[in-house]
C-alpha cells in the first residue's frame, strides 16, 4: 500500500528528538513516537508505551498485543487477527455490542485500504496518483471478475433457455394445426398481467435495503427463460420415458411429483446460487435469499401459467376461468413458497460463520422446497376427480401456510432492520452521521420520505449506501468471529466515503 503524504499526522521523517519507532505487531510503519524512557517507544501526546506482559509489545491506546495472534484490546479483550486473505496485524477494537472492527486512526474503526490503495484521511481509501500522494477517488471493485463470470454465466443460461422454450413451443403448435398459437396469446394476456400486482408485493416488504432494479430483473428472467427452458427439457424427457414403459398415468404421476419438483426447484435455485455466489455484495442474508427466491419463481411461474391458461382455453371458457381463479387469484405465491425454502438455505449460509451450516443449509433449503413442490402435485395427480372432495380444505390449508410465511418474511424484515440500526450507531458516535440521519436510514418509509420531500433520488442513495454499510460491517464482524474472509470489509471504507459525499450534496440542497 502507498505511504500517505508527508507531513500527515506525523508520517515522514521525525523531527529532531524524536525517533521512529519500532511497532507492535500489528501496527503500521512510518509513524513517529517520541522517545520513550529506556527505549521504548513514545506514543502519540508523550504517552509511553511500556513493554506488555511476558514480552508481548503493547500498542496504541493500551492495545497490547497477546499471544497467539490475538490482539488484547480495550478492557482485556481478545480479538483474532485479520483472517486469511487480510493484511496480519492490523488491531481489532471493539465495536457496538462486541462487534470487532479493524483499528483505525484516532481509534476509529476502518478497514484495511485495498491492495492497491493508499489509506487516507478517516480510513478511506485513495488510488495511487505518484508516490506517497493520493488521487482522486476511485471506487475499489474486488470481485469483478467473478460477477463477469457470472454475468456470462446468467446469459449463457438465458440463452439455452429461450432456446428450448421456442423449441418445444414449435413443437406444440406443430401437434395441435396451429391452434396452439392463438390459444398462447390469450394464455399471456392472462398471465402477464398479474405481474404487476405480483412483483410489487415483495418489493413493498424489503423496506430496508431493497435490492437493486437490475438484480430483481435478471433474477425473474432466470426463472421466466432458463428455468422454465431446462425444466421443459427434463419433465418432457421423464414422461416419456416412464409413459413408454409403464403407461400414461405412471408417466403424469412421476413427471409431475417426482421430475418437476426437483428440477424445477434446482434450475429456479440456481439463480439463487447465482446472486448469492457471484454477487455477494447484492446479497446480505436470508431476507434478499427470499427475496430473489421469489423474482425468479414469480418469472416461472409467469411463462408456466402461459401454457396452463393456453391448454384450458382450447377446453372452453369455463375451465380457462376455473384455471385462472385457481392459479392466478388463489395459489400465485406457491411457486414463490417453495423456491424461498431454497433462499432462506443460501440466506443462512451467507449469515453464518460455521463451515457446517454454510454448506448444510442451502441442500435442506433445496430439499424442503422439493418435498413442499411435490406433496402440492402429487395428491391432484394421483386422485384425479376425486380430489374435488377434498380440495378446499387442501387449498385453506395451504392459504394458511402462505400467510404464515408471509407473517415470518415481515418479522425477518423487521430483523433486518434492527442490525442495520444496531451497526450505525457507532457511526452517530464517531460523527459520520447525525441522529436525525440515522432515523432517516432506518425508517421503514425513509425512501417514500425522500422521494416525495427535497432530497429526491440522492436521500434514496443515502439511505441505500447507509443501509449497506451497516450490512458491510456486520458480515465482517460475524466473519471475524469465525476467522473468515469476507468482501464485506473492502467495502465499509469506500462507503463512508459515498455516505460524506451524499451527505455534502444534501446540506447543499436543503431548504434553508
Amino acid at each position: 500500500m502507498g505511504q500517505p503524504p508527508h507531513g500527515q499526522q506525523g508520517h515522514g521523517q521525525a523531527p529532531q528528538g524524536y525517533a521512529h519507532a519500532q511497532p507492535a505487531q500489528g501496527y503500521g510503519q512510518g509513524h513517529v513516537y517520541p522517545q520513550g524512557p529506556q527505549g521504548h517507544p513514545q506514543g502519540p501526546q508523550g504517552h509511553a508505551y511500556p513493554q506488555g506482559p511476558q514480552g508481548h509489545a503493547q500498542g496504541p491506546q493500551g492495545h497490547a498485543h497477546g499471544p497467539q495472534g490475538y490482539a488484547h484490546g480495550p478492557q482485556g479483550h481478545a480479538y483474532p487477527q485479520a483472517p486469511q486473505g487480510y493484511a496480519q496485524g492490523h488491531a481489532y477494537s471493539q465495536g457496538p455490542q462486541g462487534h470487532a472492527y479493524p483499528q483505525g486512526p484516532q481509534g476509529h474503526a476502518y478497514p484495511l485500504a485495498p491492495q492497491g490503495y493508499a489509506r487516507g484521511h478517516q480510513g478511506h481509501a485513495y488510488a495511487h496518483h505518484h508516490a506517497g500522494y493520493p488521487a482522486a477517488v476511485r471506487r475499489f471493485d474486488p470481485d469483478r471478475r467473478l460477477r463477469i463470470a457470472g454475468l456470462w454465466l446468467w446469459a449463457i443460461g438465458l440463452i439455452a433457455g429461450a432456446v428450448l422454450n421456442v423449441l418445444f413451443t414449435l413443437l406444440g403448435v406443430i401437434e395441435s394445426g396451429g391452434s396452439m398459437l392463438s390459444a398462447m396469446l390469450v394464455g399471456a394476456l392472462f398471465a402477464f398481467p398479474p405481474l404487476v400486482l405480483y412483483l410489487f408485493v415483495p418489493m413493498i416488504i424489503d423496506r430496508y435495503d431493497p435490492e437493486p432494479w437490475w438484480c430483481l430483473l435478471m433474477a425473474f428472467l432466470w426463472g421466466a427463460l432458463a428455468a422454465t427452458g431446462f425444466s421443459i427439457l427434463i419433465n418432457t424427457g421423464v414422461h416419456i420415458g416412464v409413459s413408454s414403459n409403464f403407461g400414461e398415468p405412471a408417466g403424469e404421476l412421476v413427471s409431475a411429483s417426482v421430475s418437476a419438483p426437483f428440477a424445477e426447484e434446482l434450475f429456479k435455485g440456481l439463480g439463487v446460487f447465482g446472486f448469492f455466489y457471484f454477487l455477494r455484495r447484492e446479497f446480505d442474508g436470508i431476507v434478499d435469499g427470499i427475496i430473489y427466491a421469489t423474482f425468479c419463481a414469480l418469472g416461472f411461474a409467469a411463462v408456466e401459467n402461459v401454457l396452463y391458461y393456453a391448454r384450458a382455453s382450447m377446453q372452453g371458457s369455463d375451465v380457462l376461468a376455473g384455471t385462472f381463479v385457481l392459479r392466478g387469484v388463489f395459489t400465485p405465491w406457491l411457486h414463490p413458497l417453495f423456491t424461498s425454502m431454497t433462499g432462506i438455505g443460501f440466506g443462512l449460509a451467507r449469515e453464518s460463520s460455521k463451515t457446517w451450516v454454510r454448506a448444510a443449509a442451502p441442500i435442506g433449503g433445496y430439499l424442503l422446497g422439493v418435498a413442499l413442490h411435490a406433496v402440492w402435485n402429487f395428491l391432484p395427480t394421483a386422485l384425479g376427480r376425486a380430489m374435488g372432495d377434498i380440495f378446499m380444505p387442501w387449498l385453506l390449508l395451504w392459504l394458511c401456510f402462505v400467510a404464515s410465511f408471509f407473517g415470518i418474511i415481515v418479522a425477518l424484515v423487521i430483523r433486518k432492520g434492527w442490525v442495520i440500526r444496531d451497526h450505525l450507531r457507532d457511526e452517530v458516535a464517531l460523527g459520520m452521521l447525525t441522529q436525525d440521519e440515522l432515523e432517516l436510514v432506518c425508517s421503514p418509509i425513509g425512501r417514500l420520505r425522500c422521494t416525495l420531500g427535497w432530497r429526491g433520488a440522492t436521500g434514496r442513495s443515502f439511505i441505500r449506501a447507509g443501509a449497506r454499510l451497516a450490512l458491510s460491517k456486520w458480515h465482517t464482524a460475524r466473519a471475524l468471529q469465525g476467522r473468515n474472509r469476507t468482501l464485506s470489509a473492502d467495502f465499509i471504507g469506500p462507503l463512508r466515503q459515498e455516505i460524506a459525499q451524499l451527505r455534502h450534496e444534501l446540506l447543499a440542497r436543503a431548504p434553508r
